[in-house]
């Protein structure tokens, strides 16, 4: 190896990591099934989307396909000192970047399908999930694939759990109204595009 050539590798500088917008246009690129949208969700959509949410009693909260952790700032915003935070994400380099730029002790960033959430719910040591948000693209998923998460979601929420969905095509209520008999719903046009807002109720006993 000549002297010049050391000298010219010295001189590089390390890559800089990429930004989220950056991060989030890649795996769109990379994972386009997986991704529902090229653009990370607005302010106003997360806002309207977490809303309904009982802070105060939730303790363990499961996010699917985290992205560049666009509601993951502001989930841990309010989330109590002592809850859970999983979020699943079959995009390794998205679980990657999330474990390097978010440091809490509440937060988890797991490599895995949110079909086998359960079995991870059960991995960080609790029986159930409080809330569940989802912004995965149910519509394009493999055929099965939106039935199975739906199914396991309600399995892992606690009776008056919710299932949070924010999808662009109204098609996901098809996947939920199977295993959610009480649904709200709503428009966020603040956002590119707009989205369908979902909130599905699993019921108390009796209800």
């Amino acid at each position: 190896m000549t002297g010049s050539t050391t000298i010219a590798r010295a001189k590089r500088k390390p890559s800089r990591p990429l930004s989220p917008q950056a991060m989030f246009l890649q795996g769109f690129f990379k994972h386009p099934v997986m991704v529902g949208s090229i653009i990370p969700s607005s302010g106003k959509l997360i806002r309207k989307m977490l809303a309904p949410v009982d802070w105060e009693n939730s303790k363990v909260f499961v996010e699917y396909g985290p992205g560049v952790g666009t509601f993951c700032r502001a989930v841990l915003d309010r989330l109590a000192p002592d809850a859970k935070y999983i979020a699943i994400d079959t995009n390794a380099d998205f679980v990657a970047y999330l474990r390097a730029s978010i440091v809490d002790p509440r937060f988890s960033a797991i490599h895995g399908s949110a079909a086998d959430v359960n079995a991870i719910v059960a991995d960080h040591g609790a029986t159930h999930a409080d809330y569940v948000l989802s912004g995965l693209p149910f519509s394009t998923l493999p055929a099965g694939v939106g039935d199975t998460i739906a199914a396991a979601t309600h399995r892992v929420l606690r009776p008056g759990g919710q299932f949070l969905v924010y999808q662009f095509n109204p098609n996901v209520r098809n996947f939920l109204t199977p295993h959610f008999p009480r649904i709200d719903h709503a428009m966020e046009w603040w956002n590119v595009p707009p989205a369908q807002l979902w909130w599905a109720h699993k019921d108390m006993p009796g209800d």
